[in-house]
């Protein structure tokens, strides 16, 4: 498995603003260019973790972004999830979207749905409290 690019640049981009001072705002270009993301591509990125509550967003000339709560109650999985929707290891973990006619009598299933449950675990155990960006210009 691995992450989308945009999990990963909105994964760099939650780290960057969990490590602004409480209450400053950063603007799309700064996050994009410490950050290493390019801006297009960003601004789709954090109007999607605006939309899910990860992100406020203030417009005007002196707008930006901020996280929408602290960087301890915004986790890996809430980013991930926000950018590619559910973490699933295999379609047989989804009873509702699996289509394989053994889904009942596989024996790989429990596998696969007791490690989806662990990395979900291990993502959502992951906050933003202790994995903060280093900034250049706080």
């Amino acid at each position: 498995m691995q992450l989308s690019r945009k999990a990963d640049y909105a994964l760099r981009a939650v780290s960057h603003f969990a490590a602004l001072p409480k209450g400053k705002l950063a603007s799309i270009g700064t996050v994009a260019k410490e950050q290493g993301v390019p801006r297009e591509f960003l601004a789709k990125i954090l109007k999607d973790l605006t939309w899910a509550g990860i992100l406020v967003s203030y417009q005007g000339v002196t707008g930006g972004y901020r996280l929408a709560r602290t960087p301890r109650e915004v986790t890996f999985l809430d980013v991930v999830e926000a950018m590619d929707g559910p973490v699933l290891l295999n379609l047989c973990t989804q009873k509702n979207k699996c289509k394989c006619p053994q889904y009942d009598t596989c024996k790989m299933r429990d596998f696969w749905v007791k490690e989806e449950d662990h990395f979900k675990k291990a993502l959502s155990r992951a906050n933003f409290a202790r994995y903060k960006a280093t900034l250049k210009n706080k």
